[in-house]
Order: C-alpha cells, then sequence, then structure tokens
C-alpha cells in the first residue's frame, strides 16, 4: 500500500465516540491523548476523530497535561496571526502557575517559558529575533551548500560499499548536526551534547536530564566564543548590536538548535520515505521536471511534516475560537500536521505552493526556513544521485515512529541498493575552503574547526533535476 492510498483511507472518520466537549463543565473534559505508540502509530485516525468535534479538541500532550489542540488550517491561522489575543509568553499557563503541572512532566521542558524568541511576544520578541535573523543572513549560502555536499558524500561513503544503510541513523541525523556544527561553530564534544540535549526533549523519556545537558552545553559554547570568537553564526549573535547577554545568547542558540537538527533530520527522512512509497512521486519526478525542493512541499502539506503539533499559545483573556469556549492560560497548540490536511480545504499540494503552515505563520514563522529548505534539498539530491536505485528494505507499513506529541519521526529508515564505490571527495582531503573540518566533519566525535562563512544576498535555489541516474531512482515495479 502506497503512502498516498494510507493517507486516503486515514482521513475516513471512525465510529469511536468523540471525547466530552471542552467547553462543558470545567472546560477540559475527556480528552485523547498525543502520547504513547498508538498515536505514533496512526496519528491520521487521531485527526479524523478530532475533526468531528470542530475547528479544535480536546487533548493531553502527557499525562496530566491538557490543551486544545487547533485542527483547522483557517482557525489556526487565526492564532497564528492574532499575538494580540493568543500569546506564545509560557508564563502565562495557567496549570502551572497553580502548581497542576507534574514537575516531572515529560512535555513541561517544552512548553515551558525560556527567554528566547519563541516564548515572547511584541518589542522582545523582535529584539530576539533580529538577533537570530540578521546573524542567519550573514550566512553564505553557496558556501553552505557546498559544504553539506561534501558532508553528505563523506557519510555516503561510509555506507556505500555495503549495500544497505539505515538513512536515519547512518545520514538524516548526522548531516544537520555537520550542519549545526558549521554555522554556528560548534566544536564536536559540545555540538554532541547539545543534540543530545533536544533529542531527549523531544523525546521526553527523561526531559529533566535532557533540559540540564542541553542548558550547559550551550552554556559552554558561549564561554568559547567569548574567548576565541569567529566568524559563525554564535559569534555575531555575542557581538549584535542588541547586545543580549549571555545567558539570552545561550536560549538562542538553544532555540536554533532545536529548530534545526531535530526536525531538520525528520524532514529528510520522512521526504526519503515518501520519496520511496509513494507512486505518485514516481510520476511527478521521473523525468525531472520536478525539483526536489517542491517534493519538499509535498512533505510538508502532509501528516508527515516533521513539528507535527508544535506553537503553542495562550488566550490573554476567556475567548471564543471559531465556536470553541478558551479560558484565559489553557494551552492552545496548532497542529500543522492536520491543518495541513483539513478535508475543508481544496487540495493545494501542486507543485510551487508553499501555503502550508509548516514553517508556522504570523510574526513567529521559522527565521531560518531557508537554510533548512537548503540542507534538505542537498541531502536528497545527493543521496540519489549516488545512488540510484535505492529502495526500502521493509514495507513502510513496518516502520516504526517514536513516539511523543510534537514531532513526526521514524526510528529507523532501512534501505537496500547495489554496492557503490566510494569515489567521492570527503571534507578532509578536498582542501576546496578555508572552514573545511581537519577530520571527517559528520563524525559525532571529532572536532570540528571554527566556521568562515561570508554574506550574500538570498539563497540558492534547486534545479530540476535531470539526468538517467535521476529516473533510475523512480522505476517501480521492482
Amino acid at each position: 500500500m502506497t503512502a498516498s492510498s494510507r493517507s486516503t483511507e486515514s482521513a475516513e472518520p471512525d465510529s469511536t465516540p468523540l471525547p466530552d466537549c471542552p467547553a462543558h463543565a470545567d472546560g477540559i473534559g475527556t480528552a485523547i491523548p498525543l502520547y504513547g505508540p498508538e498515536f505514533a502509530a496512526d496519528p491520521d485516525t487521531v485527526y479524523a476523530r478530532l475533526r468531528r468535534h470542530g475547528p479544535a479538541a480536546p487533548v493531553e500532550m502527557a499525562p496530566g497535561i491538557h490543551a486544545t489542540l487547533v485542527t483547522s488550517y483557517d482557525t489556526a491561522l487565526k492564532v497564528l496571526r492574532s499575538p494580540q489575543t493568543f500569546s506564545k509568553d509560557s508564563r502565562r499557563w495557567r496549570a502551572k502557575a497553580e502548581g497542576e503541572v507534574p514537575p516531572d512532566s515529560p512535555v513541561a521542558p517544552l512548553m515551558s517559558y525560556r527567554p528566547n524568541a519563541r516564548h515572547v511576544d511584541g518589542d522582545e520578541h523582535k529584539r530576539l529575533r533580529s538577533v537570530i535573523t540578521e546573524s542567519m543572513d550573514r550566512v553564505d549560502p553557496h558556501e553552505l551548500r557546498h559544504y553539506i555536499e561534501q558532508g553528505a558524500d563523506e557519510l555516503i561513503d561510509r555506507f556505500a560499499p555495503s549495500g544497505e544503510a539505515d538513512l536515519l541513523g547512518d545520514y538524516a541525523k548526522l548531516l544537520p548536526l555537520l550542519a549545526f556544527r558549521h554555522l554556528f561553530g560548534c566544536p564536536a564534544e559540545i555540538g554532541d551534547r547539545m543534540v543530545a540535549g533536544m533529542i531527549g526533549l523531544f523525546d521526553g523519556a527523561d526531559a529533566g536530564n535532557a533540559n540540564k545537558i542541553l542548558s550547559q552545553a550551550a552554556i559552554d559554547l558561549i564561554a568559547l566564543k567569548r574567548e576565541r570568537p569567529g566568524s559563525d553564526v554564535a559569534s555575531w549573535m555575542l557581538s549584535h548590536p542588541a547586545e543580549l547577554s549571555d545567558e539570552e545568547v545561550a536560549h538562542q542558540l538553544a532555540l536554533a538548535l532545536g529548530a534545526g537538527t531535530e526536525p531538520e533530520q525528520n524532514l529528510i527522512a520522512n521526504a526519503l520515505l515518501l520519496l520511496l512509497d509513494d507512486d505518485r512521486f514516481a510520476g511527478n519526478l521521473a523525468g525531472g521536471s520536478l525539483p526536489v525542493e517542491d517534493a519538499l512541499d509535498e512533505v510538508l502539506w502532509t501528516t508527515y511534516t516533521p513539528l507535527a503539533n508544535w506553537s503553542v499559545h495562550f488566550p490573554v483573556k476567556d475567548t471564543e475560537l471559531d465556536g470553541v469556549r478558551l479560558r484565559e492560560g489553557d494551552p492552545v497548540v496548532i497542529s500543522f500536521a492536520a491543518a495541513n490536511t483539513d478535508p475543508t480545504r481544496p487540495t493545494s499540494h501542486s507543485a510551487g505552493n508553499r501555503a502550508h503552515l509548516a514553517w508556522s505563520a504570523g510574526p513567529h514563522t521559522c527565521p531560518a526556513k531557508g537554510q533548512a529548505r537548503l540542507i534538505a534539498t542537498v541531502a536528497i539530491e545527493k543521496l540519489l544521485d549516488r545512488l540510484p536505485d535505492l529502495e526500502l528494505a521493509a514495507p513502510a507499513k513496518e516502520l516504526r515512529w517514536r513516539p511523543g506529541p510534537f514531532h513526526r519521526a521514524l526510528t529507523a529508515l532501512p534501505v537496500r541498493f547495489p554496492p557503490s564505490a566510494t569515489t567521492a571527495p570527503t571534507i578532509e582531503n578536498s582542501g576546496a575552503h578555508s572552514w573545511a573540518c581537519s577530520q571527517p566533519a559528520p563524525s559525532v566525535s571529532t572536532p570540528q574547526a571554527e566556521t568562515s562563512t561570508g554574506k550574500l544576498q538570498g539563497f540558492a535555489t534547486s534545479a530540476p533535476r535531470r539526468g538517467s541516474s535521476f529516473r533510475a531512482a523512480w522505476r517501480r515495479g521492482r
């Protein structure tokens, strides 16, 4: 069964009774859980049940953590574009202020306040966001593309001779880490800890310890950049005219890491899964008429979007949202996955349509989506060019997904292919740029040199893929 047919089936409403309306009684009612293996295995069915309630419905993000999940595209835009009514400042979280949030809740660290651009509004949001956007704007996209291409070659060379790989653990997980090290001038040891902490926060198994690991790693990176500044995003943040404190910079770095590693690896892996499993892509891409960037948008339009349920808001007063009553300070979570697949809207997945909500909308739109698209595009292009006969090593329906309310994340993506020679130049031997690593860049245990990137306007765009190797990748009926 293809991904396309699975999506159609899951959109059909089931006959299971819907939980009580959150507007009844105490405003919470019975909520559908968004955690555990059941939701991870089949979120489409859960979204279909929730839609029967209306544009927003009661959910549990974790045991004891209640929220309202917005599943309507139009309703989601209302929330995202109305900061005067729906605040991002989680210090407004009523349940936490009243001591109702369990101290060991696995989702509390990601939902609680931090002094970063994601958790503030108004002038403070503009001040913190400007540090991120203006520092990221100084990145040279051509150098970044070149660096990621060589990093991708290095990773592919490691598994190409074997004829099999886990594209998540061996590729999609490591390439964003390489990008993060390059962009932020981050040594491998600190980068490893930051990524481990962020993954722990998303998984929620030991969120408290993961939060400590992430915080300490960010502090260590700031101390390093104070002592030895370089031409990298972390150093540019520290020297920005906004004059952020070290603590503020550390929190902006953690925010950038959260957006640039865990979601990015899932974007790459989920895109590869759909490209290898869905017959629609074979028909559209076989002639080389559709850029890989447009294929990424297909992923971002579906429930495979990397951050499925995100962007927590808090009503500043008791209000009504398209017929759903909300209490001041109760979390309202945007389901990008459900909103993008809202059956009340016409299908909008045509090439070039980027009106999906995967990057959010309004004042909190992702500030680094250009770099994120570039990294994912290069990762997929390079892999398909090097290994054109990739195929899944297990049926897609047998693949497992990591539990968690926020992300859509595979546990592994096993593939097989004809063994290939390792002919690509490695970063350590290329000598093509001054910012190259002195050791194989994607390794999680080897240091990386500081980056040195210049400023160019705009971002590189992906040309349509052509050639026999690309067409071979989309042969069907194997």
